[in-house]
């Protein structure tokens, strides 16, 4: 427990990181909404092509024909991004909603798992808490608008960005307790 508590204590800047990351991504998505969600759909088509194509080269090569099949799907999924971007953005609203509900629930293990090594642990929890909350409200309220799932995409990373700002200086503090 000492040597996680240390290592934990030596990483403190990556909580750090991860925090002022999610700030820059929050202010981009509220000062440049369009752009934030023309980005993630362009992001995404342009991966999916590239691995779709990477995948099939690969699947030739190792004679793999589950691997060849599945990075046909991607290259199609990839090309149908920028041919209906529309669609392509609701599904992206979905894949962020479980994505958020998913790592909330990790986080909110990670900080009961952790409650016996650190002090404030609860700001991990609260980040998972606000992480479910966030997807669930994008599951259960797809209409309110690409825009103002940016909006909320934004909000959701300033909130984050802040408690793991302040869970990583707890952390920091750690080693000066071990």
């Amino acid at each position: 427990m000492i040597m996680l508590r240390e290592e934990l204590a030596r990483n403190w800047w990556v909580f750090v990181l991860r925090g002022v990351v999610a700030l820059i991504f929050g202010f981009i998505a509220f000062t440049r909404p369009g752009l934030t969600l023309g980005s993630l759909i362009l992001l995404f088509g342009v991966y999916a092509v590239v691995d779709g194509v990477m995948g099939f080269i690969a699947g030739i090569r190792g004679r793999a024909g589950s691997l060849v099949f599945a990075s046909i799907l991607t290259a199609i999924a990839g090309v149908l991004t920028f041919a209906w971007p529309g669609l392509t953005a609701l599904v992206l609203l979905y894949l962020i909603a479980f994505w958020a509900i998913v790592r909330g629930v990790a986080e909110i293990s990670a900080a009961i798992s952790l409650r016996k090594l650190i002090r404030d642990e609860w700001l991990l929890g609260l980040a998972g808490l606000a992480s479910v909350l966030f997807g669930l409200l994008l599951v259960f309220r797809p209409g309110a608008g690409a825009l103002s799932v940016i909006w909320l995409l934004g909000g959701f990373a300033f909130a984050i960005g802040i408690l793991l700002i302040g869970l990583g200086f707890r952390v920091k503090g750690l080693a000066h307790a071990v």
